[in-house]
């Protein structure tokens, strides 16, 4: 793709901004002066905790080439070394400049939610479609009133195909997020009991609320829903009522567009059957779990809808791996032997919980091994919060979990409901938890670490995989530097 994202003059005219001076293209956006990368435009956004406007000069010292900055701040940032451009708020630029880049392009888009699994099937999706033709999607979750309009504001003009996550955890957020991206395809992965603590109304009100993701679908264009859920026919009379009338489903039932028909779980990976509409295809994901598979019938469904080819998707299947914090493997060496730590640490839900641990059940152990969940609060369930949490004990006893190690107050419910024989430590806070974890793993065993973002699991993980860092061996070229 070109090294060229916006001509200065496209990027002024994009977000209606006022120029202090006649700048260069720029080659990126960024909103994160930790980050900037030479000839990148800087958006100097104000955020819950920090104002961008006070590191414009970070970022021009990192190689930003231009600043987008508000009026109402320009007098307090003094003599800039680089072009700015002016606007009245610096995240509705971004948004004009998100509309902008979806008005220029010729991409076929998809756009992806869900109560769970966005992240990992808009990856998927990336990364099958990436094998075909030129294609965008965001590196993370940005799926947020910022991740949105980032992620639309850095499409490459000669981008063929562009996959977006979109995220919410209260109604109406998803309306103004898929009116920027517009898509011809939209993926519901499902609906789920999740962030229950802003929806009063529970699972009716969080399907009302994902179905809000059909307002944006361009005309003519499709919907892939999840078969399988309860709440299938409700999203599509829902998607029907806004226009839309090809609806598709994914799942394991007879009528389903994309059926699964035959499934080999291993512990790395998964052998898949599937119908894709009328065509028969054997695929393997190179990552395991069955809500990956499942996710994995959406996507061919989806590359189908966009006129790719599903035989070339469904074989680069077999390259994906688990993102950080979703499933991601790392290998512990502790003493002679080793042990392998699977990454859930991202973000946690009664319905990604059983998920996660149904993959610890599948993983090997070595030797005297053992099977340990690292388990944390899962955040936002209302007044369900302690129930569901007690709940996981089934799910630990039918993984044939060895020891629990649980940290934050909800996690206290599911503890004193633990047989005796799996408790393995509880703390309040995960940061309390960490010495006792260290010292408990042994060679053999498998850790799986997982629980909301608020919880703090993922320094776990970080300390895990420092204490137990493989030794490089002497002489790799890797460390060693050239040979």
């Amino acid at each position: 793709m070109s090294d060229i994202l916006w001509t200065f003059d496209d990027l002024v005219n994009g977000m209606n901004g006022r120029p202090t001076g006649i700048g260069p293209s720029v080659s990126g956006i960024s909103i994160d002066s930790r980050t900037v990368q030479p000839g990148d435009a800087f958006f100097a956004i104000r955020g819950d905790r920090f104002d961008g406007h006070r590191f414009v000069g970070s970022a021009a010292a990192h190689g930003a080439t231009v600043a987008v900055v508000s009026e109402d701040k320009l007098a307090g940032l003094g003599r800039m070394t680089i072009p700015l451009i002016v606007v009245s708020d610096v995240l509705e630029a971004l948004q004009n400049l998100a509309h902008a880049s979806r008005a220029r392009s010729t991409a076929r888009i998809v756009a992806v939610t869900g109560s769970v699994g966005k992240t990992s099937t808009k990856e998927m999706l990336g990364h099958v479609l990436a094998a075909e033709a030129p294609t965008h999607f965001s590196p993370a979750s940005f799926n947020n009133h910022w991740g949105v309009p980032l992620t639309l504001a850095r499409m490459p003009l000669e981008a063929r195909y562009a996959v977006f996550e979109i995220g919410m955890n209260h109604a109406g957020e998803i309306t103004p997020l898929v009116a920027q991206v517009r898509p011809h395809v939209a993926i519901i992965t499902t609906i789920e009991p999740v962030h229950l603590e802003f929806f009063p109304d529970g699972v009716d009100g969080i399907t009302r609320a994902k179905a809000e993701i059909f307002s944006g679908v361009e005309r003519g264009g499709s919907v892939i829903l999840n078969g399988d859920s309860p709440q299938f026919e409700r999203l599509a009379l829902l998607a029907m009522d806004a226009g839309i009338n090809q609806v598709l489903s994914f799942g394991t039932g007879r009528d389903a567009d994309a059926r699964l028909e035959a499934l080999d779980m291993q512990p790395d990976f998964s052998n898949v059957g599937a119908r894709i509409l009328d065509q028969e295809i054997s695929f393997t994901i190179g990552a395991p779990g069955r809500h990956l598979v499942q996710n994995a019938l959406a996507v061919l469904l989806a590359v189908a809808q966009l006129g790719g080819d599903v035989v070339r998707a469904s074989i680069a299947l077999s390259g994906v791996t688990p993102p950080k914090g979703r499933g991601a493997r790392h290998e512990l060496a502790i003493g002679d032997g080793v042990a392998t730590l699977i990454d859930e640490s991202y973000n946690a839900s009664p319905v990604s919980m059983r998920a996660a641990l149904a993959v610890l059940a599948q993983a090997r152990t070595e030797g005297s091994g053992q099977r340990i969940a690292v388990l944390g609060d899962m955040l936002e369930l209302g007044e369900d919060t302690l129930r569901l949490h007690a709940e996981l004990v089934e799910a630990l006893i039918a993984a044939r979990v060895d020891r629990a190690y649980l940290a934050g107050a909800s996690m206290q419910a599911l503890w004193e409901v633990l047989p005796p024989d799996m408790r393995g430590y509880y703390s309040e806070t995960a940061n309390e938890l960490e010495p006792i974890l260290l010292d408990s793993v042994a060679a053999g065993d498998v850790v799986m670490v997982k629980g909301s973002n608020g919880s703090r699991m993922a320094p776990l993980v970080e300390a895990l995989k420092t204490r137990y860092a493989p030794t490089p061996l002497q002489g790799d070229p890797a460390t060693e530097g050239p040979v």
